[in-house]
């Protein structure tokens, strides 16, 4: 299984980027797909995830009501589409997903917002 993420770049504060994970290789069991991200020099915290028997959702305090996070499972794809994004949350974002009981992470793409 393989994650490719993309949509990453520089913003200025106020801005908005959309981020897209696409999973390729050998899918069949998807239950978990979603976002991490690592600050410089801050530890990997969860952004947001997303359910696919259902689609609930769960989203990081810090990002509630300006990240959202979808999914098209035709394409296996996870996105997050961030707007009024802050300098605090410049980091590296990383893809997850979830299936058969294992974690595979995509290889990470960097969002940095300029105040």
């Amino acid at each position: 299984v393989q994650l490719q993420a993309s949509g990453g770049g520089l913003v200025q504060a106020g801005g908005s980027l959309r981020l897209s994970c696409a999973a390729s290789g050998s899918i069949f069991s998807i239950t978990v797909m979603g976002w991490y991200r690592q600050p410089p020099g801050k530890q990997r915290e969860l952004v947001a995830r997303i359910i696919t028997n259902g689609g609930s959702t769960n989203y990081a305090d810090s990002v509630k009501g300006r990240f959202t996070i979808s999914r098209d499972d035709a394409k296996n794809t996870v996105y997050l589409e961030m707007n009024s994004l802050k300098p605090e949350d410049t980091a590296v974002y990383y893809c997850i997903m979830d299936q058969s009981f294992r974690r595979y992470w995509g290889q990470g793409t960097l969002v940095t917002v300029s105040s």
